[in-house]
Parts: structure tokens; sequence; C-alpha cells
């Protein structure tokens, strides 16, 4: 881990260093030196800091980030670069939001804090490197005690603020987008359900009359059913009892034979 956090930091600073001997050739400002700076590889972690995009220092007042403004825009607009359209396009976007960034009170403040917090971690790294040396029986100082290797150590740290800065910003977006994803997809099933309901209640609305109607239809066959029961019942009923009528008058009706006298 930590050979590794080693060779991270060597390829910045040689990234460092290549980054500032270029700075220095594109001091006279051309156009092309301007937008192959802004674009170079590797630049969207460096333009992340307007400060850095602008080439000014965090103290600079802003009458003078204006002014500084209005010359690298010049330098990178498309009207002005119509050879190199799309990239001195992409420059002076770049450009313009580090300036945008600037101009607002709020913003630069949170600029310059990133610049405050960064000097407080390097103090910080410094006093520990010189306490563990103390510890070991060195003291010889560190590479920090250079003023040149100060400012530098505090430039790497205000790099890697401005990074995480956006590392967090993106993972918020990312958050609040699946957020956003996740109540959508609850409303669309919301939406679905009460639709759902909407058709279910309409369609039971519709066929209300036939239920009616049916149960109507069902009454009455039931009543005819019954009063013709009753009536079959009751022609039952009647050959019944007349059947007994007719059969209690034959036998009233029986006469027996007269006894005929014996004769001797």
């Amino acid at each position: 881990m930590a050979q590794g956090h080693r060779h991270e930091e060597q390829t910045f600073n040689e990234f460092y260093t290549e980054v500032k001997e270029i700075e220095k050739r594109d001091s006279v400002l051309t156009s092309k030196q301007q937008i192959d700076r802004l674009l170079r590889p590797g630049a969207t972690y460096f333009n992340l800091n307007p400060f850095e995009v602008l080439q000014l220092d965090c103290d600079t007042p802003l009458e003078q980030i204006k002014k500084k403004y209005r010359s690298l825009s010049i330098l990178v607009h498309p009207d002005k670069n119509p050879d190199n359209l799309d990239r001195a396009q992409q420059a002076f976007e770049i450009i313009s939001k580090a300036y945008k960034t600037l101009e607002n009170e709020t913003t630069r403040k949170k600029c310059l804090e990133v610049y405050e917090e960064a000097k407080d971690r390097t103090d910080m790294m410094i006093a520990e490197k010189k306490k563990k040396l103390k510890k070991d029986g060195k003291f010889d100082g560190v590479p920090e005690d250079d003023p040149a290797k100060y400012k530098h150590a505090i430039y790497v740290m205000v790099m890697k603020l401005f990074a995480d800065i956006e590392r967090r910003r993106q993972q918020l977006e990312v958050r609040d987008m699946e957020e956003r994803k996740r109540k959508r997809e609850a409303e669309i099933e919301e939406e679905e359900q009460r639709d759902l309901q909407k058709e279910w209640q309409k369609n039971f609305e519709e066929s209300r009359q036939s239920r009616v109607n049916s149960w109507h239809t069902f009454q009455a066959g039931s009543s005819s059913a019954a009063a013709s029961s009753s009536s079959s019942t009751a022609a039952t009923t009647s050959t019944t009892v007349k059947s007994k009528k007719s059969k209690k008058a034959k036998y009233t009706s029986f006469n027996p034979p007269k006894i005929k006298p014996e004769t001797r």
C-alpha cells in the first residue's frame, strides 16, 4: 500500500514538473498553447481548480481575475481559432466555468477554504515527519523546509482535495439519480394500481345492471316454478280426494244378496 502511494506521488510530481515547464513555455499566451494546456492528458484533474485553469494564485483580487479571464477567453475563443473549432470550444467552456466559479463570492470562498485546508494538512504532515525523524534520532529536517517544495506540497494537497470534492459530488449525484429513479418507479407502480382499480370499478359499475337483471330473472323463474308446483300439488290433492270419495261411495252402496227360504 505504502509503495503504491509512493509510486502515485512520484508520478504526480513528475507530471507536476512537466506541467510547470509547459506553463513557463506557455507564458507567451498563444492560442494553441493555451488550448493544449487546458486539454492536455490528465487536464481534467487539474481543471477542477479554477485558479489553476486561469493560472492565478489563490490570493489574486477579483479585478485581476476578470482581466486574466478576458485575455484567456479571447485567446481560446472558437472565432479566433477557426482551424481548431472543437478543441477551442472545449477550452473556452473550461475557462468560462472557472471564471463563473471565482466570480461568485460563495463559490470563490469555498475554493479558498480548500487552500486553507490544504495548508493545514500539509503543516500537519510536515509536523508528523519531523516528529518521526526526532524519534529516530535524525534532525536533518524535511524537504518541505525548502519554500519551493513547501509550496509544491500545498499545491499537490490542493489538487487532491479538489479531486475528493469532485468524487463526492459524483457519488451524491449518482445516489440522487438512483433515489429519483426509485421514487419514479414507485410513482409509476402506484399509478398502475390506481388505473387497475379504476378499470375494475368501471367494469363493476357497467356490469351492475346485468347482474340486477339476472337476479330478477332468477327471482321470476323461482316464483313461476313455485306457482306451478303449488298448482300441481293442489291438482294432485284434489284428484286424491275425489278418488277416496269415489271408493267410499262404492263401498257404501254395496247390497248383500237375499237369503232364499230352504225347501224340504
